[in-house]
């Protein structure tokens, strides 16, 4: 799983380190690399393993060939999407395109969500934590609810 947050800086070619933990993570359900894409709910970079993001196309593929979403679907996540893979030292180059959606200059900040993690500018992510930390405490009861309807 992909836990934590991490600070790392981009290097003079403009690479950056993705967190130990996370590469072996990746390394031990076989991937030597991320999918990322800009996300369409924050300003940041969302990093995907290949399963998941195979298991989206899937989800995608699902809906109806006529219905306009399928196309909005595939279109805001699939085309945005790229394959990054590690070098020797587990780096990745972060395309121009990703580093601008996320306002990112020089230093990000790897945020664990489980399956998947985001890769954000410092300030900006603190910005959303406050707020995320304020909503959560709001949706905090009706989780432990629904967690009980799910032992059931």
């Amino acid at each position: 799983m992909f836990l934590s947050t991490y600070e790392n800086r981009l290097d003079k070619k403009g690479r950056v380190s993705v967190p130990a933990s996370f590469r072996s993570y990746l390394s031990n359900i076989g991937y030597n690399g991320i999918i990322c894409y800009p996300s369409f709910n924050h300003q940041c970079i969302e990093a995907w393993p290949q399963d998941r993001i195979e298991k989206i196309s899937n989800s995608i593929d699902s809906l109806n060939p006529f219905e306009e979403k399928k196309d909005y679907f595939a279109t805001s996540i699939l085309s945005e999407s790229i394959n990054l893979q590690f070098d020797s030292e587990g780096r990745i180059l972060l395309t121009s395109k990703l580093l601008k959606h996320a306002k990112i200059k020089n230093s990000m900040v790897f945020v664990g969500q489980g399956k998947t993690f985001q890769i954000w500018e410092p300030t900006t992510f603190e910005k959303f934590k406050i707020t995320a930390k304020k909503k959560s405490n709001i949706y905090r009861g009706s989780l432990k609810w629904e967690l009980q309807l799910n032992k059931q």
